[in-house]
């Protein structure tokens, strides 16, 4: 989708007939942030809290399992703690787990590479920016507090969404709400993952979607675009990513 066009007059021997100018390249209008392992590197606080619950009610866990568990909804990590021994109500295990890691990150945040410069580059641009996280209010609070007011116009988290990643209702809710300021239009709003399931989930919602994989791999087609960090990436980095999108729509790329 592109701008309309305007037109300018131009003489002919008939008269005057309107001819396009060339449309304005695509312009970065909003970017969708994840939170765990994307602005902050809090999965091996999930973990570690994931092995201490278990054991405590003589279960057993696996680096398997602790992987299987990143990026997914909460209620959905709870059911799979259930399973290997945990004897708590889903509200209880999610509650446990968040007051742990929001208690480690008190103590020191684990910024990933580049993603607290590239947040700041864009407050100071005035790009509006949205958390959307699985994690809930308390934990996403506490990692918004260390940043400056206004960095993020928008927290999603896992506790105002029905449905949770992979299933798209997150991005949506975080476009729509971003929306209702401003015109947005999805192929110029940028979501930054690092999970399968938060890849899927941006993709679904039609925003431009860039996988930056970290505690997991992510297979190469999964995201429209991946690079391996965001340490030196800039705004206009991201701009290039809307202007490429705009004239590939439907490839997955892989952009060093």
């Amino acid at each position: 989708m592109v701008t309309p066009l305007s037109y300018t007059a131009v003489p002919s021997e008939y008269g005057y007939h309107p001819e396009p100018d060339a449309s304005p390249e695509p312009a970065l209008q909003a970017v969708l942030w994840d939170m765990d392992g994307t602005i902050v590197d809090t999965e091996p606080y999930w973990i570690e809290a994931e092995y201490r619950l278990v054991a405590a009610h003589g279960g057993s866990w696996s680096e398997e399992q602790a992987e299987g568990l990143v990026g997914q909804a909460l209620t959905f990590s709870a059911g799979v703690l259930q399973a290997a021994g945990v004897e708590l109500s889903v509200r209880e295990i999610i509650d446990t787990l968040t007051e742990q890691v929001t208690a480690r990150v008190r103590e020191s945040v684990p910024w990933r590479p580049g993603a607290r410069e590239l947040l700041l580059a864009l407050r100071e641009r005035g790009i509006p920016c949205a958390m959307v996280t699985m994690s809930e209010q308390q934990l996403a609070l506490e990692v918004a507090r260390h940043l400056p007011d206004g960095t993020f116009e928008l927290l999603v988290t896992g506790d105002r969404v029905a449905k949770g990643k992979p299933h798209p209702e997150a991005y949506e809710t975080a476009f729509d709400e971003l929306s209702k300021t401003r015109p947005l239009r999805k192929e110029c709003v940028v979501a930054i993952e690092d999970s399968l399931p938060g890849v899927t989930s941006a993709r679904a919602s039609g925003v431009v979607t860039l996988g930056v994989p970290h505690f997991v791999a992510l297979p190469p087609d999964s995201s429209d675009h991946q690079w391996p960090s965001l340490a030196d990436r800039s705004v206009q980095d991201l701009e290039n990513l809307v202007q490429s999108h705009a004239g590939h729509p439907e490839d997955g790329r892989v952009t060093a």
